[in-house]
């Protein structure tokens, strides 16, 4: 497997970041826990997981604003830490980023056009305006939402081959958020590059997730394109002995009874004749929304109701 150094960001590159064994300790408390993943170029990632579970202290490590504790890290070949002509090539949005007190829009703008060598203003410029933020304000005088916005446009502005977004969408309403995700997705078909979103609104974005990383409590539970994924889980539902009898010999994630009927998810992929004859026997046979499954992995649990 090849990786290519910043000196050949013009060449085509397979892998754009990665983490080997990375783990991260704050005390007798183990945060991220032997960590190994690759993102590879021109993806857009879902980096997923409950509140805790890692994500951000993760992605903090990535962009060496966190020291980790052991394991390590490349970012387009390099080692992160205190080098910043690898960082130069790398945006993260942070869920809560901290701003001078009297910092201006136009001026956290100016800052970033100025940092982010793959700027480009008359994006910036159009989000600006899509996202009516009010140039001449402080950002503490900003609320929640337009905070969120402001970041979404340097994320998307910064053109950057590796842009991180840490749930940047707080305090925006569905309107906006959708709106985030029409640009995100139509300047990526434009201008391609590594996206890695973290986000627990996993409904909303699973149209643009490609490939799913999950971390539960410090450790990858899942690292997977979202199409197979998509095909590795099931929803059968019918009379009950029919559903129990189709599930045998599969790992069952999930059942609930309600009388003589029964709903079961199956951990395992199906085949179109077996699709068929649950057909046949008046079964119905649904792929899980992807937000389902990755509950269903998190949990871990079978659980059945019977009413």
């Amino acid at each position: 497997m090849s990786v290519h150094t910043l000196d050949s960001m013009d060449e085509p590159r397979t892998i754009a970041a990665s983490t080997t064994h990375l783990s991260k300790n704050f005390g007798s408390f183990t945060a991220v826990d032997d960590v190994s993943f690759e993102i590879e170029q021109n993806k857009i990632y879902g980096f997923l997981g409950r509140n805790g579970a890692g994500k951000t202290t993760v992605m903090q490590m990535m962009t060496a604003q966190m020291r980790h504790s052991a394991g390590e890290i490349s970012i387009f070949g390099q080692r992160p830490w205190e080098n910043p002509r690898a960082l130069a090539h790398v945006c993260f949005v942070k869920e809560s980023q901290k701003y001078p007190d009297d910092l201006k829009v136009k001026s956290a703008i100016s800052q970033a056009s100025h940092i982010l060598p793959h700027w480009d203003s008359e994006f910036a410029a159009e989000l600006l305006r899509d996202f009516d933020l009010p140039l001449g304000r402080k950002i503490k005088k900003l609320s929640r939402g337009m905070t969120s916005a402001l970041g979404i446009v340097i994320g998307l502005a910064s053109r950057a081959p590796l842009t991180f977004f840490d749930e940047p969408y707080l305090g925006l309403d569905a309107v906006s958020r959708h709106m985030f995700y029409d640009r995100l997705l139509a300047d990526y078909a434009d201008n391609p590059r590594t996206v890695v979103l973290s986000t627990h609104l996993i409904d909303e974005v699973s149209d643009l997730i490609e490939h799913v990383i999950l971390i539960d409590k410090g450790k990858i539970v899942l690292d997977e394109d979202s199409d197979s994924l998509r095909e590795s889980a099931f929803e059968i539902t019918g009379p009950a002995q029919a559903v129990d009898s189709f599930a045998s010999g599969h790992r069952i994630l999930h059942r609930t009874a309600i009388g003589a009927s029964a709903r079961t998810t199956i951990d395992g992929r199906l085949n179109e004749r077996q699709k068929s004859d649950g057909t046949a026997a008046g079964l119905t046979i649904e792929a899980v929304p992807l937000q389902q499954l990755i509950i269903e992995r998190t949990t871990g649990d079978t659980e059945e109701t019977v009413s």
